[in-house]
């Protein structure tokens, strides 16, 4: 058992090395992304705004798309309901800002998808004949002012089939639960980097041209589908196009959440990821679990051996600790060169981002465990059952 320990150990070792080397690369290419001369690419663009319910800080949200530092753009907000909660906050806002053309439009009730793409299919229907892309963007984030230039500029590269940023999520009055979330969630924003053969697009901040939407038919093959972002990935990656990360596109997210909606929303990504990319899921059920083992026999042997075999397991605690915490601080240099305007309360995330990975990978554990034995979720207040990639059965809503 111990020569066991000894070869896992290392393997961990081995990763949590390999995973501080990219914390390094993740900051440079915030750094270089950043500094960089934007693409004079700006043609007219459709941002599609899905909405249901009162997110929290919704109208702020929404208040932002308005402010965008772009010249040609319309906003096609979408609901599933004209007496959604949603419905008057969107009016409202589009009554107090008339520089931007914007309309509210009403989907209808999904029965094959989920209502989310079924609100897409629709929005996109709506669009301007001359618009030349579509930038779709969730409720839930707040993106700053140059979000929608430094999205859509790579799609002026014929070689990108689409951009995305991707979420960081801050709460107003810090707790536990949300902080675990925050730090759950930020492993997954550093996947994302320079590599375009890896990067994944994210449905709340995502940008494809018209032309390429169209091309690869992302319409008929949301049919049946529950994730808009893991379908647009596959047929992107299927076109050998390629996927840009756009830094200056994170956007923050900003809301609290008790522990049991914090193991809701981490479950079901991880249910949405087992169906539509198993090998990410299987590689996050190796790691989580990896780690997890590694540390919980480290601990307990440190407790109770001596000699070299308390030595070893000290070590490897120290060494995954160390490069673990220098991985999360990498990490949020690099939001907050981006995230400027939450200057004060990314410093005060700095405590919770520097410790919380110890328990993130034993969440990822219990997600992985979860999706494993089933494969029904709730979103947005309907439950779906995941058949398969191109098969949702609504349950109930």
């Amino acid at each position: 058992m111990i020569v066991i320990f000894y070869i896992f150990a290392a393997i961990l070792i081995g990763l949590s090395i390999r995973s501080l080397l990219g914390g390094f690369e993740y900051l440079r290419f915030f750094r270089e992304k950043l500094e960089d001369k934007q693409s004079m690419f700006e043609p007219l663009v459709t941002l599609i705004a899905p909405c249901k319910g009162l997110d929290p800080g919704l109208e702020h949200n929404l208040e932002a798309l308005f402010r965008q530092e772009y010249s040609q753009y319309e906003i096609v907000f979408v609901v599933e309901d004209e007496k959604d909660l949603s419905t008057g906050v969107v009016r409202n806002v589009i009554g107090h800002n008339r520089s931007v053309n914007a309309i509210l439009i009403v989907a209808p009730k999904a029965t094959r998808s989920s209502q989310k793409i079924s609100n897409l299919l629709e929005a996109v229907k709506h669009a301007h004949p001359a618009s030349q892309a579509f930038v779709f963007v969730d409720s839930d984030a707040r993106p700053s002012e140059n979000w929608l230039r430094s999205l859509v500029a790579p799609l002026g590269k014929d070689e990108v089939g689409a951009a995305t940023g991707y979420r960081w999520f801050i709460s107003d009055s810090q707790s536990v639960p949300a902080e675990i979330r925050s730090s759950w969630n930020a492993s997954i924003a550093s996947a994302l980097g320079p590599n375009t053969s890896s990067n994944f697009c994210w449905g709340g901040s995502m940008a494809i041209r018209r032309s390429t939407f169209e091309a690869l038919n992302i319409g008929e093959k949301w049919s049946g589908a529950l994730s808009d972002d893991f379908v647009v990935t596959r047929a992107v990656k299927d076109a050998e196009l390629k996927i840009e990360f756009v830094p200056a596109a994170l956007t923050a997210s900003i809301e609290n959440c008790t522990f049991a909606e914090m193991l809701e929303f981490t479950t079901r990504q991880m249910k949405i990821t087992r169906v539509y990319s198993p090998h990410l899921w299987l590689l996050s059920w190796f790691g989580s679990g990896l780690f997890c083992s590694v540390m919980v026999a480290a601990a307990f042997i440190a407790a109770s051996a001596s000699g070299f075999l308390f030595i070893a397991a000290a070590a490897t605690i120290a060494v995954i600790s160390a490069c673990s915490i220098g991985k999360a601080w990498l990490r949020l240099r690099a939001v907050e060169l981006v995230l400027v305007r939450y200057e004060s309360e990314l410093r005060s995330q700095r405590k919770w981002q520097l410790s919380l990975w110890l328990f993130t990978p034993f969440i990822f554990l219990y997600n992985c465990v979860a999706a494993a034995i089933s494969r029904r979720l709730k979103w947005r207040g309907i439950t779906y059952e995941l058949k398969s990639p191109g098969e949702t059965v609504i349950i109930a809503d």
